[in-house]
């Protein structure tokens, strides 16, 4: 594609060469850079690309994004015969550029985001589903997993970088998608990973602690989150939970057409729990009852914004419960492992203050007579606050608790279980064990655990690894279970 036109939307500052030379590849990493390629020096947190300039041209690439002057006069002094754009912010042009380079695949199918602290993975993951057993080819782009169609990989971050989200819509474009659900994180939003990306729906779950390790205030937070839906085009609907007390928050400013779903208040698209047990509950939703093998009011929530999504882009409501009840959970979400003694493990991805409460908190209105064992950590080289917060929760909500490593990167995991200690009074350090190893905190929940007790192992869910420093290992917690209970029937 030629160079103009990819910088269409780029805020260019000032072009100096040849603007109409054809461009075969769109890089922000001078490693991957080939001949004819378009290099765009983005500063990042570890390194500034503007270093790597020479390094891009020497590798093939023609044409040059950047904003950092005095760092790319540097770069390519005594070179000749590329063209250099400057650009207000080399971030915003990095995502306009890609979305360029790919002919704005966003356009071309329907685009559906959602953002919130709890619930995204979910809901994206369900609607994925659900479109596609209601006959539709969808694409997915979740924390978990990218799905083109049928065929998926594992993802790396919540929101991806601006050229592999473009790079997949067009994937599925090719593909013949008609729909693409996307989770949109905090982050991605304020490094403008979704910046030229056209939405048809945005779905707001819910505002709780976390990244404040990133964010540094809640306020922050906020406001990357609002800025999702500030985005918004007018023919695009803002779907908002409004029992959540940022909901109508995110309709401030929007120009796109409101939406709001709840389970508490009045709404345009209500629901409530009838029953629930281990095996699913009984849910009305607008008048109408329908069975889920998902628990928890949590889910709940979830299974309302799959719904309200659905019927806003114009599936029918019958169809939709239809498809809905078939649905099973994603995977890491309060997954159930049966073993000896009656006993009731549940993996779960709960990580922050909130979802390990709302976990808690269904487990214990499931079996409120049952030994209720919570095993938890937190993760390393992320926001420290929220570790005596989970702490607090789970004495005040827990029999017995356990608290282990969860991924622990570059601390050292005891001072992490000091600082989650520190959130205890002397009656929950009392009913408390703190086990660095996660395997043996597993083990010994297990064994300790009396007959028809539920265990919650919180925090690694989908995950089937441990990062402890900088070493990523094997660590599947639904293999771990499994063996120590056919241990346990030998």
């Amino acid at each position: 594609m030629r160079l103009d036109r990819i910088l269409t939307g780029c805020a260019t500052v000032s072009v100096k060469g040849n603007a109409s030379i054809d461009i075969c590849d769109v890089c922000n990493d001078s490693r991957a850079v080939v001949p004819g390629a378009l290099f765009v020096a983005v500063k990042g947190f570890a390194s500034d690309g503007h270093s790597y300039i020479r390094t891009a041209i020497e590798k093939g690439a023609v044409a040059i994004i950047y904003e950092n002057q005095e760092l790319t006069d540097c770069q390519t002094e005594g070179i000749e015969g590329i063209t250099l754009v400057k650009v207000e912010s080399s971030r915003h042009a990095l995502a306009m550029a890609a979305a360029g380079f790919y002919d704005n695949p966003s356009h071309k199918l329907t685009l559906v985001g959602i953002t919130g602290t709890n619930g995204k993975t979910t809901t994206v993951t369900l609607l994925h589903r659900m479109f596609t057993a209601m006959g539709y080819s969808c694409g997915l782009l979740s924390t978990i997993a990218n799905h083109v169609g049928n065929r998926g990989s594992e993802a790396v971050n919540t929101t991806s970088d601006s050229l592999t989200i473009n790079r997949l819509l067009n994937e599925m474009v090719e593909a013949g998608c008609e729909y693409c659900f996307m989770e949109v994180s905090s982050i991605g939003v304020e490094q403008e990973r979704i910046a030229g990306l056209k939405f048809k729906a945005g779905i707001f779950s819910n505002l709780t602690h976390d990244h404040l390790d990133y964010h540094k205030t809640f306020a922050e937070y906020l406001r990357c989150k609002k800025l999702f839906f500030d985005n918004l085009e007018k023919d695009a609907f803002a779907i908002t939970n409004i029992d959540d007390r940022n909901g109508m928050v995110m309709l401030q400013n929007t120009k796109a057409k409101a939406v709001t779903y709840s389970c508490r208040n009045i709404a345009d698209h209500t629901c409530r729990i009838i029953e629930q047990s281990f095996e699913g509950m009984l849910l009305k939703i607008d008048g109408r009852e329908t069975w889920s093998s998902l628990i928890g009011q949590h889910n709940a929530y979830n299974l309302l914004a799959l719904y309200t999504t659905a019927v806003t882009l114009g599936a029918d409501p019958e169809e939709t419960l239809i498809a809905m009840s078939a649905l099973r959970p994603a995977p890491g979400r309060l997954e159930n492992i049966r073993g000896p003694k009656d006993i009731s493990v549940i993996i779960d991805y709960a990580h922050t203050p909130d979802a390990l409460e709302n976990v808690l908190k269904t487990l214990r209105e499931i079996a409120p007579d049952h030994e209720l064992i919570c095993l938890f950590g937190c993760g390393g080289d992320r926001d420290k606050t929220k570790r005596p917060e989970m702490a607090e929760i789970a004495q005040k909500m827990a029999d017995r608790i356990i608290v282990t490593s969860d991924n622990s990167r570059t601390e050292r995991t005891a001072d992490i279980m000091a600082d989650i200690k520190s959130g205890m009074d002397l009656n929950g350090r009392s009913r408390s064990l703190f086990i660095e190893d996660r395997e043996e905190a597993i083990r010994t929940a297990i064994m300790i655990a009396g007959q028809g007790a539920t265990i919650l192992l919180a925090g690694k869910g989908h995950e089937t690894y441990q990062i402890i420093g900088t070493e990523k290992r094997h660590f599947d917690e639904k293999e771990i279970v499994t063996g120590i209970f056919e241990e346990m029937s030998i």
